[in-house]
C-alpha cells in the first residue's frame, strides 16, 4: 500500500511539476523543446507503469459496497466523459498544446468548446470519479485519485497558463466559455450548439464507450454492468 500511495502522488507531482513550473521553461532553454518533449512523455509512461504495477501489488482493503443505483450512475459518468474526450480529441481547441493560434481565429469558440474549454480533461475526470465510487477500495481511491487529479487538477493548471502565456486572447476566450461544462450557457455567456459537435464526434465516443463496457470484464475481470 505504501509503494501505491508514493506512486499515486509521483504521477501528478511529476506531471505537474514539470509541464505547470518554472522547470519547463528552464529544462526547453537546457535541452530543446523536442527533447523536453520525449523526456516529459517518458517520465509520464514511467509513472503510469509505476501506478499500475503498484496497484496491482496492492492488498485490497474494502471501505463500501456501491448500491446498484450508484454503479448506474458511474455508468452514465463515464459514457459522458468518454463521449466528452473523443469530441474534445477531434475539436480545435486553443488549450491543446501547440495549438495557441487558434486563439486569433473568430471562429474559435465552436462545437465542444461552448460546453467546456477543456472537454478532455473533465472526460478523464468524470471517468475517474465514477471508478472510485464504484471501487469501493482504498486501492482504487488511489490509483483514479491520482489520474483524475491529471483531468480536474490540470484543467485549473492549464487555463493558469494560458492565461499567462496570453494575457489579452485570453481574456476574451475565458469571457466565453467555461472549464466546468455547461457553465457558461448556463451563466448566459455562451449558447448549447448541439449541431456544431460533429454527428461523427458523437458516433465516435458512443463506440469507443461501447467498446470499453463490453470488454471490461474481459480487460479487467469485472462487469460494470449491474446485474
Amino acid at each position: 500500500m505504501a509503494e501505491l500511495a508514493l506512486a499515486a502522488l509521483f504521477l501528478p507531482i511529476s506531471h505537474f511539476g514539470i509541464s505547470s513550473t518554472a522547470l519547463r521553461a528552464w529544462l526547453i532553454g537546457r535541452v530543446g523543446e523536442r527533447a523536453y518533449l520525449g523526456l516529459y512523455s517518458v517520465v509520464t509512461i514511467g509513472a503510469f507503469f509505476w501506478l499500475v504495477h503498484s496497484y496491482r501489488l496492492a492488498e485490497t482493503e474494502l471501505l463500501w459496497i456501491a448500491p446498484a443505483s450508484i454503479r448506474w450512475l458511474a455508468i452514465v459518468m463515464v459514457f459522458v466523459g468518454v463521449v466528452l474526450a473523443v469530441v474534445g480529441l477531434t475539436t480545435p481547441n486553443p488549450t491543446v498544446v501547440g495549438a495557441d493560434a487558434l486563439f486569433d481565429r473568430p471562429d474559435v469558440v465552436h462545437g465542444v468548446v461552448r460546453i467546456t474549454r477543456n472537454p478532455f480533461l473533465w472526460g478523464v475526470g468524470l471517468w475517474a470519479v465514477a471508478h472510485i465510487l464504484v471501487g469501493g477500495d482504498s486501492e482504487s481511491i488511489l490509483l483514479f485519485a491520482s489520474v483524475g487529479s491529471l483531468g480536474l487538477v490540470g484543467a485549473m493548471l492549464l487555463d493558469a497558463k494560458k492565461a499567462k502565456q496570453h494575457p489579452e486572447r485570453w481574456r476574451s476566450f475565458s469571457a466565453a466559455t467555461s472549464s466546468v461544462p455547461f457553465l457558461a450557457i448556463a451563466q448566459g455567456r455562451q449558447r448549447f450548439a448541439p449541431g456544431e459537435l460533429g454527428l461523427w464526434r458523437i458516433a465516435a465516443g458512443v463506440a469507443v464507450f461501447a467498446l470499453l463496457l463490453f470488454s471490461h470484464r474481459w480487460l479487467f475481470g469485472v462487469s460494470p454492468v449491474v446485474g
